[in-house]
């Protein structure tokens, strides 16, 4: 796959990405899939090849890295993938999974503003996956999660490498 500058963990697998990816359950067969923060698409490439009847939504906010993305998914011949800034998505999409490693760095208001976006639209039942590193809050952020979103299951899944896999499950 292509990588370059400018882009989240533009050189390598960011070690909070490969933790996920090995983590996590197998994503829905189909319906729509997506990875939040997308950078140059490691996880939306996953997402399409395990399931390739559903749509993977591959959004960020970084040109580049939209642009990366399509073309890795050119490159491994991938035609379930739509690479879109976050305001290209229709508002009536309904999530059937998210798989992210999200933005921390943005800092905390954004990083919740971000969150607050996109996790109301998961479909009734459905799971977010979230990796965040330790050292970075992922604690205090699955405390947050809890409050903010009340009727909805948050738990932390599994923690390896330093690294927390948090799940947020919408009510059925």
């Amino acid at each position: 796959m292509l990588t370059a500058t400018g882009v989240f963990s533009g050189d390598r697998l960011d070690v909070g990405t490969a933790v996920l990816l090995d983590a996590v359950p197998a994503p829905p067969a189909d319906g729509e899939l997506l990875d939040l923060g997308c950078g140059w698409g490691p996880i939306a490439a996953t997402l399409a090849l395990r399931s390739p009847a559903a749509r993977v939504w591959a959004v960020d906010v970084n040109a580049r890295a939209l642009s990366l993305v399509e073309r890795n998914a050119e490159l491994l011949s991938i035609s379930n993938i739509v690479a879109a800034s976050p305001e290209l998505v229709p508002e009536d999409v309904r999530f059937d999974a998210i798989w992210s490693n999200p933005p921390i760095r943005i800092g905390k208001p954004q990083l919740h503003a971000l969150l607050e976006t996109w996790l109301p639209r998961l479909a009734p039942g459905a799971t977010a996956w979230l990796v965040v590193q330790k050292h970075l809050g992922a604690d205090s952020l699955l405390t947050w999660l809890a409050e903010r979103f009340e009727g909805f299951d948050v738990e932390r899944a599994d923690s390896k490498k330093t690294y927390r896999i948090i799940a947020v499950t919408a009510p059925d």
